[in-house]
């Protein structure tokens, strides 16, 4: 599994470094005729039947101190997203901030109208992006997490002057130093390829999801976050973080251009999940990975799909991608280990009939044997 090979001396830090530590670096994000350039992070966004959370996340992003470009690809979503989203920026939708310590991050709204524009897949891969504050790819189907980001890269990438971009959970919210931050950790880091940020629950803010990523046991399949439910006053070094993160956490990755041009895009037969690992097995000996500490990202975890890590509250249709990414992951990379994830998968499915959960067992069998969901 990757891991950065930087060797330093060892430096602890506060967990709640402020991202207004880092130091400005030339071309972040410039005034020009007194309006901020666009900087050279372009954040990719998901969206499926979620324009709630998306708007939230985006009313985040328009906060940032530096700003980033923004692309949203909308994934056939059929609870009307697109039209919502144009709302939302015409103001024709008012945006309440949440009640809470998070309502710090989205409040005030952003002044509205907020310069969107909604394009089609095809003119998506043909044409650079403009100077837009948001961009949506309207992409006409469900083609997956993967699919969905690799079009909103691509997109990115037609515009020369980005070096960077972070895939980012729609269903998570950024502080307002996030994307400076990102910047500022893959500019000093030499040949970096991916880079994640401290993800804190967004429902328990006090506690990480994950420092950077996860911690991977090739043997079983199985991963936990780095951090994971540890409060976030504990101290943490930086440096052992990087070096013990087997993949990044997929709710917050960066990637460099050089590393897209290289090691290539998200693997799209995955779907959903594991994508992020498979990245990390293929940029094996390439590319470092680096953690911005000081970008903090609040995340709501399976908000779309129900993708939790909490004891028995990943849905039935979660268990389903979980088990049919984790036997295909095996099969590409790892194929001696991959009759074992079989004898996993059958241990994972009595132990949901024991907690009576029948619907998630059969959704488990079904990725299995290579069946569809229903």
């Amino acid at each position: 599994m990757t891991r950065a090979t930087a060797q330093a001396k060892v430096k602890r830090v506060p967990a709640d470094a402020a991202a207004d530590s880092v130091p400005d670096l030339l071309g972040a994000g410039t005034m020009t005729g007194g309006r901020q350039a666009i900087a050279r992070l372009a954040v990719i966004i998901v969206n499926w039947n979620g324009w709630e959370d998306t708007i939230e996340c985006l009313e985040s992003l328009l906060k940032q101190t530096v700003r980033p470009r923004i692309v949203v690809v909308d994934n056939g979503s059929e609870d009307g997203s697109v039209d919502q989203l144009r709302a939302w920026a015409e103001g024709r939708l008012p945006y309440e901030p949440p009640a809470g310590p998070l309502r710090r991050l989205t409040n005030p709204p952003a002044d509205k109208p907020v310069d969107l524009a909604v394009i089609g897949a095809d003119e998506a891969l043909e044409t650079a992006p403009g100077d837009q504050q948001v961009i949506v790819i309207a992409s006409g189907e469900n083609i997956g997490f993967s699919a969905g980001s690799n079009l909103g890269l691509r997109h990115a990438l037609k515009d020369p002057a980005i070096a960077y971009c972070w895939c980012l959970n729609n269903d998570a919210v950024a502080d307002p130093g996030a994307v400076k931050a990102l910047i500022a950790r893959m500019d000093a880091t030499h040949k970096v390829g991916m880079c994640g940020t401290q993800v804190r629950y967004y429902h328990r803010p006090g506690h990480w999801q994950a420092l950077n990523g996860h911690r991977f046991n090739l043997l079983t399949g199985q991963s936990r976050g780095i951090g994971q439910g540890v409060p976030v006053t504990r101290p943490f070094d930086p440096k052992k973080v990087a070096r013990e993160t087997d993949f990044v956490l997929g709710a917050s990755l960066a990637v460099s251009r050089n590393f897209l041009e290289t090691v290539g895009f998200m693997e799209e037969s995955y779907f959903l999940y594991f994508e992020e690992m498979d990245w990390a097995v293929r940029n094996r000996g390439r590319f470092a990975t680096a953690f911005a500490h000081a970008a903090i990202v609040y995340h709501k975890e399976g908000g779309s799909i129900g993708s939790s890590t909490r004891k028995g509250e990943r849905s039935a249709l979660s268990e389903y991608y979980l088990m049919r990414s984790r036997i295909k992951f095996y099969w590409r990379n790892f194929p001696l280990l991959a009759p074992f994830q079989y004898v996993q998968g059958v241990a994972l499915i009595i132990r949901r009939l024991l907690r009576r959960q029948p619907a998630k067992a059969a959704a488990m069998m079904r990725a299995m044997f290579g069946m569809t969901f229903s």
